[in-house]
């Protein structure tokens, strides 16, 4: 809805802000041979009208935004809705001269009403393109304000991810598992117990590096996945295999951080912890069409319940909708025995 319709108290201010208009041009219109009230009874109702005429200004911006359209596209739109709109203000005002000139007490006047009328149009083409410039703030305000909106929502979301990653959203059994294999270890195993301590610890230290940051190298984000496989590593041993398809090019490129973990850990819950005989996950990522491509296929129990929109997924689609919207998405292709999800991020260098 138009902004200044949305609200009574705004729309009073707006007329009120016109009808001192009226009265402005009503006192240059007194130099002539009109009195106070003659300009004021023929001005004050087309003024009045005329501003919820330029209200049309309002689509007019909001089709042509000055981001994406051209000054001369901007120009000669906005100036051919001035004219038109003045024109039609224009024959308004002269249906408005001629109604007043059918009373007894404006009936002497009228002729002077006509004789106003070609001011009235090149006061309607000035007024229109202020309109239109009004509008543009207005919208340029939205804007920052949109802007700061989504600027707050990220840094929650982001923080969200740093508390969902201490409080071990990354997987409540992730922790719980990882401790158990720990204490069965420690017995069998305590060179492999102390080395899956040190794993963890030092995951948990580059989550916390990590989730301070709003983009990190894919490199020191692959990094940060390949520690959680090697925790897990330990868990299911040679049941967990990955292969990696990686076009070196995109090491240096910018990714938000815990963006790829989250996927790599619902391949490992959902797809290899089911299988007794595990499975391979196969990471490809590459540069396709200017984005960057992150494709990931696990195999999973074909009859298991299908999750494609578990809380790590989810968490994922929501920070990119605030950080890149329709620039970035996530898809996922659940299959009978496999998992698919395609992540599209914007190519970013710095």
């Amino acid at each position: 809805m138009h902004p200044i319709l949305g609200r009574a108290s705004r729309l009073a201010l707006y007329l009120a802000i016109w009808a001192i208009a009226a009265g402005l041009v009503a006192s240059v219109l007194t130099q002539t041979d009109l009195t106070w009230v003659d300009a004021l009874a023929f001005l004050l109702p087309l003024f009045l009208v005329y501003g919820f005429v330029c209200l049309s200004a309002w689509y007019v911006c909001r089709a042509l935004p000055l981001r994406v359209s051209s000054a001369s596209s901007v120009l000669a739109s906005c100036g051919v809705t001035a004219i038109t709109a003045s024109a039609a203000w224009l024959a308004l005002g002269r249906g408005w001269a001629m109604a007043l000139g059918m009373t007894p007490a404006f009936a002497e006047v009228a002729p002077r009403y006509e004789a106003q009328l070609p001011l009235l149009f090149a006061l309607g083409v000035l007024l229109f393109l202020l309109a239109v410039a009004v509008h543009y703030a207005i919208l340029a305000l939205e804007a920052i304000r949109e802007a700061e909106r989504a600027r707050l929502e990220l840094e929650v979301l982001t923080r969200d991810a740093e508390l969902r990653a201490l409080r071990a959203q990354l997987n409540p059994h992730f922790l719980y598992n990882s401790l158990n294999s720990i204490s069965a270890l420690t017995a069998s195993d305590p060179a492999g117990a102390r080395r899956m301590c040190l794993l963890l610890g030092d995951f948990l230290r580059s989550t916390l590096g990590a989730s301070g940051h709003e983009g990190i190298r894919l490199a020191d984000e692959l990094a940060l996945a390949d520690r959680f496989l090697d925790i897990e590593q330990v868990r299911f041993g040679s049941r967990l295999q990955v292969v990696r398809h990686i076009d070196p090019t995109a090491s240096e490129c910018r990714v938000p951080p815990l963006i790829l973990q989250p996927l790599v850990e619902n391949a490992v819950v959902h797809g290899i912890a089911g299988l007794l005989e595990g499975g391979v996950i196969h990471l490809d990522i590459g540069r396709r069409n200017g984005s960057l491509s992150i494709a990931i296929d696990n195999p999973r129990d074909g009859d298991a319940p299908r999750i494609t929109r578990g809380v790590g997924l989810e968490n994922v689609r929501r920070r990119l909708a605030v950080m890149f919207g329709p620039a970035a998405r996530l898809e996922t292709t659940p299959g009978p025995g496999s998992f698919h999800v395609q992540l599209e991020l914007p190519w970013v260098n710095q």
